[in-house]
């Protein structure tokens, strides 16, 4: 009869050691696994957006050239990164030989205005006498033909002149417009011939983008649409669409969107920058980009339960601004979401909520 008693004795025993270890199991599993903060998707208004890349490039690129031949370099006044005015002296070329060019077409015209006066002072004689008929008609004809041809001989002179003047005027080379040397091929020294290239420069120092977007945009692309550009230096700098190109790439299906920047902003050409084109305003439910948890390629937020437990939904994102993101499917503005610290929840954990008892 001892011996039952004692095993039920060893039973009250073990499980009141027993008791202390789950109550104290259960209380861990009730214990909030983080404490969060929540908040409501927000209802704004944003501009939906095109994404664009593309090359930073001149608007209007000017070639200087000279437009004489023959002539030596004795002078170069302007280099790359010059910024110029136009009308401004960039090279000078040497004048002796037009100099002398100009004042022996001087003495021809000299020449040609005797010849002239002469053929002249021959045919008034001739008007005078031909009543008379001391003359020839022959000999009249002649005169008056001398006079034709010493007038036009002397036109024909002072075109030349004025060709030579033409010619010292293009001695020196000026700038077709404002804007900044991007390039110099003049070298001093060098004799040039007629259409040599001497200097590249960007018209009015104006940068544009030359932006590159899926063929499924264009349609909805307009001039003077405003573009956001994310800027070489960081910055972002803000354009208007100039033009919409008129083809469209056939290995590519993008086409080009040129947009003009603002005249006081001047950055480097050649540089590959990347952009968004604003279309037009749209209704956009968003969240903090914090809530979002991206896992094996798909994004997720956590969102609260009434009884403080969170639940993994999976959520479609479209645009991105100022640290929000745009929930297109998944929620809906009533959800509560966990603001940050996703990545270290599970699906139906339990949560301590920020400012709650």
């Amino acid at each position: 009869m001892r011996k039952p008693s004692g095993i039920f004795a060893t039973a009250v025993v073990a499980a009141a050691l027993l008791f202390p270890l789950r109550s104290a199991a259960a209380d861990q599993a009730a214990a909030p696994a983080l404490t969060v903060s929540l908040v409501t998707p927000a209802e704004r208004d944003w501009p939906e957006t095109v994404p664009a890349s593309g090359w930073l490039k001149p608007w209007q690129e000017a070639i200087i050239a000279s437009e004489t031949s023959g002539l030596r370099i004795t002078e170069i006044v302007a280099d790359v990164g010059s910024v110029v005015k136009k009308g401004q002296t960039l090279v000078r070329l040497s004048q002796d030989s037009v100099r002398a060019d100009l004042r022996k077409q001087e003495a021809a015209i000299a020449t040609a205005n005797a010849t002239l006066a002469k053929a002249k002072a021959n045919a008034d004689r001739a008007r005078q006498l031909q009543p008379s008929g001391a003359l020839s008609d022959e000999k009249i004809v002649e005169y008056f033909a001398d006079e034709q041809t010493a007038t036009a001989s002397l036109t024909s002179e002072k075109a030349a002149l004025d060709s030579q003047k033409i010619k010292l005027d293009q001695t020196t080379v000026t700038a077709v417009d404002d804007g900044l040397i991007t390039s110099r091929s003049a070298e001093l020294g060098a004799v040039v011939s007629s259409g040599t290239e001497l200097f590249r420069m960007v018209r009015q120092q104006r940068v544009e983008w030359q932006a590159e977007v899926s063929a499924r945009y264009l349609s909805r692309i307009s001039e003077g649409l405003s573009v956001d550009i994310d800027g070489p230096d960081g910055r972002r700098i803000q354009g208007k669409v100039r033009l919409v190109g008129p083809s469209v790439d056939t290995n590519t299906s993008r086409a080009i969107v040129y947009v003009a920047l603002p005249q006081d902003v001047h950055p480097r050409t050649g540089l590959y920058v990347t952009g968004t084109i604003e279309l037009r305003t749209t209704p956009a439910l968003t969240v903090p980009e914090t809530a979002i948890v991206f896992r094996d390629g798909i994004n997720y937020v956590f969102a609260a339960d009434e009884d403080k437990r969170v639940r993994r939904v999976r959520v479609e994102t479209g645009r991105r601004n100022d640290g929000e993101v745009e929930i297109v499917s998944g929620i809906d503005k009533s959800a509560r979401v966990v603001t940050s610290g996703g990545a270290f929840l599970s699906d139906n954990d339990l949560v301590k909520i920020a400012g709650e008892g």
